[in-house]
């Protein structure tokens, strides 16, 4: 697994509140930065795709 990457939209200063991912071939891991021993939400990377889809179309 890769290493955790946060958001783009993480902010200023240390970036303290965002959402943190990681990916595999088949996974993509989502937690929140400012919880990450709650554990993350795990995702197959074709469901991952669909989600993706549908909010740049505004959920429709």
């Amino acid at each position: 697994m890769n290493g955790w990457r946060k958001s783009s939209y993480s902010g200023e200063g240390d970036g303290n509140e965002c959402v943190e991912i990681a990916t595999t071939p088949t996974r993509i891991r989502i937690r929140d930065s400012k919880a990450p021993a709650q554990g993350p939400l795990a995702f197959p990377v074709s469901v991952f795709v669909l989600f993706l889809d549908a909010v740049r179309r505004g959920g429709r």
